[in-house]
């Protein structure tokens, strides 16, 4: 039974607001592998022991909603929790903030993205070299498009880590850091989400005018083929099968590591 921790990576207002990182990932790993033993802590809420990490097989940060960025010393629970995560050895996942903190606790940085707000979809996500071989995208093809919200992005990487995707928006929309124990993947956009997560998620924020005219379709891209084309996902994106195949590979992955 492949075992996972799962960080939230909401602080305790956005918790108490009912709005959890950490759903999403249960959903999605409920879906890819339900016989798995799932649980969540909250580092916003208390600080994490060594021991939280004792068996299981992979470590997953989350998302997150919090207006600073990881290198911010309001994010400090976060980093300390992850560079425990990191002192296992175990495979870790990090989406959006998850990798982000990745950067931040390896020695880069992360800042506001000079192009601001990348909402909706993350649009033709191209692989570099290195993406092009990695087990990260195996069975994707180069230009995928996925679910994704952030204005905040890694605008340097820490001496080691490998892009392994990049786009219009943002230089690094995928990265992996295997060196000194550390054995992390991580994604700027969202496979675990869908793209009615965001729709929903469109409710909290203040969104230009551009952004907010896509909520409509976001809400129903899923499923309609229309929608999906006007907001210029590539047939067969949005399919769950496709959209969380990412998170597929770093399950396989663990499996491997045995």
């Amino acid at each position: 039974m492949t075992r996972l921790l799962i960080v939230e990576s909401n602080s305790t207002d956005l918790l108490a607001q009912s709005r959890s990182a950490s759903s999403y990932f249960l959903k999605a790993f409920q879906a890819l592998i339900p016989q798995a033993e799932l649980r969540v802590v909250a580092p916003y809420a208390a600080p994490l022991s060594t021991n939280v990490f004792d068996g299981v097989d992979g470590i997953v940060f989350t998302g997150s909603g919090v207006a600073w960025t990881t290198c911010d010393e309001r994010a400090a629970p976060l980093r300390a929790a992850m560079e425990i995560a990191f002192a296992t050895g175990l495979p870790v996942w990090g989406s959006c903030n998850g990798m982000q903190l990745a950067a931040s606790v390896l020695g880069g940085h992360v800042n506001d993205s000079p192009n601001g707000l990348e909402f909706g979809l993350a649009a033709q996500v191209t692989f570099t070299e290195a993406g092009r071989v990695h087990p990260m995208f195996g069975q994707r093809d180069c230009g995928l498009s996925s679910p994704c919200i952030h204005s905040h992005e890694v605008v340097r990487l820490p001496e080691g880590a490998e892009i392994l995707a990049f786009n219009a928006h943002s230089q690094v929309q995928a990265m992996a850091y295997t060196r000194g124990g550390v054995n992390f993947w991580g994604v700027q956009y969202h496979p675990e989400m869908s793209a009615l997560d965001i729709g929903r998620i469109a409710g909290f924020l203040s969104l230009r005018d551009d952004h907010a005219a896509m909520v409509p379709d976001l809400m129903c891209a899923d499923t309609d083929r229309a929608a999906a084309e006007r907001l210029g996902v590539r047939a067969g994106d949005l399919s769950p099968h496709m959209r969380m195949r990412e998170l597929s590979n770093w399950l396989i992955h663990i499996g491997a590591l045995g």
